[in-house]
């Protein structure tokens, strides 16, 4: 077990172990991602005790695990703790010294695309896009100034629960955490399953909400494989079976619910800068032979009359210094579809072993399009001429320590988030945060219609209006559990989620769950029994934003 407790850009390199036994705190935080991070670091300018413990050794989630493009929709809505770090990413990109690999002029006239320099250079400026360490180091800061401790591998292992709140977790370090209140900040939501509180997976059938976005998609015209590519071993055989990374059966009804999950990858900081750019080795168990699927989407493009380019398999997106995030394009990319069902309710080894079957997929993906000779020679050198950061991941061999797990378990709880509340028709009376992005889902399994190979699931319907998310979505229900608190595996249908589940938008409400806590801390009540009226003035006295701004 590793303890943070100052600097963790030198703890997260330290691999002392050391035993505590009980740990007791005001409020214990369950996950460091940046949910995690902005509930404890608001738990402790609150005047809590408090201490995050976090599974593995990463801090910041996805947002530190080379998600610097975010996604947001309108950023006015992100306040509080959210709106500081995007703030404090401005000012360090203000900071000349800061660009090494190319000038800040020539980042925001000729790549930026979701900040403007003029957003940025304001007395209380925000910049949306990043590099992983710059973020890294904002989060250290945040946690070092409040105080925060963190202790590192730390999987959860026992509970133990008095009536309806939990009194205590273990972990298989062997430590025990005490608390008045807990917050499950974890993207599996962990904390949430062992307490017993309802949860679902997967999609829920249209009819179960009244929805139309949801469940198991008539069609899905974006993210597509298109030209019609054969799926089949031996092309035109049914009976010679499936190619690589197609699943058997039809697929489902459309909008049925199923327990299929969207799709996972890992967002790739490259860079296509010599001087920091490191090779990318062939990765553990490659076959070639798993991308025929991508093979032959490079023969039909070429058999259209058409060049194929790096965008018509993956989206690269520029970050600051010549990096980028590159995450998953049309219809066969980085998203290693249909491997990731398993993975909410996994123990901790099956988890580890689908963790490490998405590295190795996407690192073969790259290579592949690098290498194969059924790559044309100019694509080939398009995917050579990115690799990854000499200064990014120094501690974990250059590749993120962060599987992008988009959704995994979700609370059911007394409201539940639905696709009513993203299209205004729904309005949460006790907001704790807004959402302000589209109902977007990436495709859930790859299937054969029609004699070719189609990708499902992927939903992207945007234009909606900023909303709020339900205090009661964060709660678990009345008799399940008093004193936890769920700002990630928030209560909310599958397309809702899709919305919510932005990274700033976890931050909100990783904090806004803090505020809660102490509150209920402070009343001695259940997070159930928190006055809302009360509640709202805490919230708006730390800056989040409640309502939709007006223009």
């Amino acid at each position: 077990m590793t303890v943070f407790r100052t600097s963790l850009l030198s703890l997260l390199s330290s691999l002392a172990i050391a035993s505590a036994g009980t740990i007791e705190r005001d409020i214990v935080v369950y996950g460091a991602t940046s949910a995690g991070v902005t509930a404890a670091v608001q738990a402790a300018r609150s005047g809590k005790s408090v201490v995050i413990v976090e599974p593995k050794r990463h801090i910041g989630g996805i947002t530190t695990g080379g998600l610097g493009a975010t996604d947001i929709g309108n950023k006015n809505v992100i306040g509080g703790i959210s709106r500081e770090f995007y703030q404090r990413v401005a000012n360090h990109y203000k900071d000349d010294s800061n660009w090494k690999h190319e000038t800040r002029d020539n980042f925001f006239e000729n790549r930026s695309k979701r900040s403007k320099l003029s957003e940025v250079m304001k007395d209380d400026g925000t910049m949306w896009t990043f590099e992983p360490h710059v973020a890294s180091r904002i989060f250290d800061d945040m946690l070092t100034e409040a105080g925060v401790e963190v202790r590192s591998q730390q999987p959860l292992d026992e509970i133990t629960m008095h009536g309806t709140r939990i009194a205590s977790f273990s972990t298989t370090a062997g430590d025990v955490y005490q608390g008045k209140m807990f917050i499950d900040a974890t993207y599996e939501g962990d904390l949430m399953a062992r307490a017993g509180v309802s949860y679902t997976v997967g999609r829920e059938a249209n009819s179960k909400y009244g929805e139309q976005a949801n469940g198991i998609r008539r069609e899905t015209p974006k993210n597509q494989i298109h030209g019609s590519v054969d799926p089949y071993l031996v092309p035109g055989d049914p009976s010679s079976g499936l190619i690589p990374l197609i699943q058997q059966g039809d697929g489902g009804n459309p909008g049925d619910g199923d327990h299929r999950v969207q799709a996972y990858n890992f967002r790739l900081c490259f860079t296509n800068i010599p001087e920091n750019r490191l090779p990318l080795a062939k990765p553990d168990h490659y076959d070639p032979h798993t991308y025929e699927l991508a093979a032959r989407r490079v023969e039909k493009i070429l058999h259209a009359g058409k060049q194929p380019v790096i965008n018509n398999f993956c989206n690269p997106v520029w970050m600051p210094n010549g990096k980028t995030d590159i995450n998953n394009s049309e219809g066969i990319s980085t998203d290693f579809i249909g491997a990731n069902y398993a993975y909410p309710d996994a123990d901790h080894a099956t988890r580890a072993e689908i963790w490490k079957a998405h590295e190795d997929y996407v690192k073969g993906f790259w290579y592949f399009m690098s290498t194969s000779p059924r790559v044309p020679e100019q694509l080939r050198n398009e995917f050579l001429s990115f690799g990854p950061c000499r200064d990014e991941f120094t501690d974990h061999d250059f590749w993120s320590p962060q599987l992008y797990v988009r959704e995994a378990r979700r609370m059911i709880s007394e409201y539940v988030m639905t696709e009513h509340n993203c299209r205004s028709k729904a309005i949460a009376e006790d907001p704790v945060g807004m959402a302000a992005y589209g109902m977007d889902s990436h495709n859930c399994q790859r299937i054969v219609q029609n004699g070719a190979a189609r990708n499902e699931g992927d939903v992207q319907i945007h234009g909606l209006k900023p909303y709020g998310i339900s205090y009661r979505s964060i709660i678990p229900k009345t008799h399940e559990c008093g004193n936890l608190l769920v700002p990630v595996c928030v209560s909310a249908s599958h397309i809702a989620f899709g919305s919510i589940r932005m990274e700033p938008v976890f931050m909100v409400l990783g904090q806004s769950a803090a505020i809660a806590a102490s509150h209920a801390i402070d009343e001695d009540v259940t997070v159930q029994n928190v006055d809302y009226a009360n509640l709202k003035p805490l919230l708006l006295k730390e800056k989040q934003v409640l309502k939709r701004p007006v223009k």
